[in-house]
């Protein structure tokens, strides 16, 4: 079984925070091939990018993080696409009203779902939609 990486842990592996150590403990101990969508390299993308907005990252150290997660992805990581069944899943699993879901972690829910992979994630709420959705979380 593969091991999906969402957007948290990426940020966390590659832009310093009070998330960072952990997160680079849990990949180290991962044994199985690791998985990235460009979806969620599309959202890291977006928080560093943010984090320059919101001047909480420099400029030249978000170009820096970017270079090296994509040097990271092609030595580290399989990409796994968005397939246009995993647009109408995240739809159904929005459906359910009981579940205070927002749509990027639907996404990676349901991209993780059909690749039938296991979690990685460092967002508590997404720990709890995902073992709500039968995902095995790391």
């Amino acid at each position: 079984m593969s091991v999906y990486l969402d957007a948290s842990v990426l940020v966390s592996l590659f832009i310093a925070d009070a998330n960072s150590k952990s997160a680079l403990g849990k990949v180290r101990r991962v044994t199985e091939p690791l998985v990235v969508s460009d979806f969620g390299a599309a959202e890291f993308a977006s928080a560093v990018s943010r984090r320059v907005r919101m001047r909480l990252t420099a400029a030249d150290v978000a170009h820096a993080a970017l270079a090296s997660f994509d040097a990271w992805m092609s030595a580290n990581a399989e990409a796994v696409e968005l397939a246009p069944s995993d647009v109408a899943a995240t739809a159904r699993m929005l459906r359910r009203l009981e579940l205070n879901l927002r749509t990027p972690d639907a996404v990676h829910l349901a991209i993780v779902r059909r690749i039938g992979a296991a979690l990685l994630t460092l967002d508590k709420d997404m720990k709890a939609f995902a073992r709500s959705a039968g995902v095995q979380v790391i």
